[in-house]
């Protein structure tokens, strides 16, 4: 028998609920839909049939109920890839291991994720409004170097990168990792674009922004969208998509990130109708799943 996992590592609160998240094994659905504003969660559950579980703790909110005959829930998990190690790593413990032995389960429940964001595009024919797959997630931050995860990254693509950013002088190390093209599949569509997504470990100098701070990389947004691997360019940055692909497939998870547009760093224009462009897309997903097979 595996040893239990110490109090330290896995960290319950006193009702039983995981510690950051406050949620307890049953609350959580095999399908879940991350968003990063709190107020978010709301704006996707409203159009559900019913709720049956509504939690929340710091930055982190959580309902849980069902859309068209289906158990979905909607999580928020904040800003930043190191909210995603917190949430991801919690949801996977929620699903895989036994709070009572404090043991992994044998058998493993698969969690389907799917980002509902927004995002930044860097290309000037990728306008303001529109909705975008990203088919790969470049990492900019050094999270997933903090794991095993050799097995999961996009290794050519990796490379190809590195070796054209020359980054490597800022302390710059980009890890890649592809999204899941089974779950993907279920929000293809004539309606929304593919491209790969940049990563940020912040909104202003690391995605190229000068306010009264000088960044240290002047054509940050320029010299990404000026890279193109197999015909696949660079298109929009935001800050979870990586850490979202790279946590969920260390697990044996599914991840899809689908993004809204919300403004154009090469144009300089910025979306005048954010909050209905962020509803269609919410709207676009949750019809996509009801004709889906997901459970």
């Amino acid at each position: 028998m595996d040893a239990s996992l110490g109090s330290s590592e896995l960290i319950l609160n006193p009702d039983g609920s995981i510690y950051h998240l406050n949620l307890l094994p049953e609350d959580i659905a095999t399908t879940i839909i991350t968003v990063g504003d709190q107020g978010r969660v709301q704006e996707v559950t409203k159009y559900f049939d019913s709720v049956e579980i509504r939690k929340s703790k710091r930055e982190f909110t959580t309902h849980t109920g069902h859309y068209s005959g289906k158990r979905l829930t909607v999580i928020s998990t904040g800003i930043g890839t190191d909210n995603i190690d917190i949430v991801f790593n919690e949801l996977d413990a929620l699903a895989n291991i036994d709070f009572t032995s404090r043991q992994i389960k044998s058998q493993k429940t698969r969690l389907n994720f799917i980002r509902v964001g927004t995002s930044g595009s860097l290309q000037p024919d990728i306008p303001v409004d529109t909705f975008l797959i990203s088919s790969a997630g470049i990492g900019f931050d050094n999270l997933l170097h903090f794991y095993e995860a050799g097995q999961i990254k996009n290794k050519e693509l990796e490379q190809a990168l590195t070796e054209y950013l020359g980054w490597g002088k800022y302390n710059i190390h980009p890890y890649v990792v592809d999204f899941d093209k089974e779950l993907g599949a279920v929000f293809d569509s004539n309606h929304i674009r593919f491209g790969i997504t940049g990563t940020n470990s912040g909104f202003y100098a690391p995605q190229g922004r000068k306010l009264r701070l000088t960044p240290s990389i002047t054509d940050f947004n320029e010299k990404l969208a000026g890279f193109s691997y197999q015909g696949t360019r660079i298109t929009n940055l935001e800050m979870e998509t990586a850490a979202i692909y790279g946590i969920a497939k260390l697990h044996g998870h599914q991840a899809v990130s689908l993004n809204a547009i919300l403004a154009n760093r090469a144009t300089g224009e910025f979306s005048k109708q954010g909050h209905r462009t962020i509803d269609r897309l919410i709207q676009y997903t949750l019809e996509r799943m009801a004709q889906s097979q997901l459970v």
